[in-house]
């Protein structure tokens, strides 16, 4: 088949990516994450997607922000890990997802295919963590450097 199923290990909200970085950036870019302060966010299950949508290589769900606080999470992130190092915020806009499969080369969706509405839930965003990721043919790992609550963090 063409598409690799994510295990739940695997699956996570993106809201800052800090792509490659110096390994003496990984002890600031910590402490500036236990100085963030922001408060817990209620998110919502979104629409399935192909990403990116002209010539998809995952398969993802669309996360909903109905009370719009993500962003200000996001943007308190930004700026606490931007003064921590030389990392800059992506220009490109935000679209929260998360990554449930990935195509495998060659594999295409033949044109648009339909996608199955997920079910309408919702859960909490209540913590933050900065990962390391491990690439590898067999596709990526992710190792949890820093895992904060948001509850709790002074705002």
């Amino acid at each position: 088949m063409g598409v690799r199923l994510l295990g739940p290990e695997l699956m996570h909200l993106t809201l800052c990516f800090l792509g490659s970085r110096p390994t003496e950036e990984i002890e600031p870019l910590c402490t500036a994450l236990e100085g963030c302060g922001a408060p817990p966010v209620q998110l919502s299950v979104g629409a399935p997607l192909w990403l990116p949508a002209r010539r998809p290589r995952a398969l993802a769900v669309a996360v909903g922000d109905p009370q719009g606080a993500l962003g200000g999470v996001r943007e308190l992130l930004e700026q606490a890990l931007a003064s921590a190092g030389s990392w800059e915020p992506e220009r490109r806009r935000f679209r929260p997802h998360v990554t449930v499969a990935r195509l495998r080369a060659g594999f295409t969706t033949g044109g648009g295919a339909t996608l199955t509405p997920t079910p309408g839930l919702c859960f909490q965003g209540d913590s933050v963590s900065l990962y390391r990721s491990w690439l590898a043919p067999s596709g990526a790992s992710y190792e949890a450097l820093a895992t904060l609550p948001l509850q709790g963090f002074a705002a």
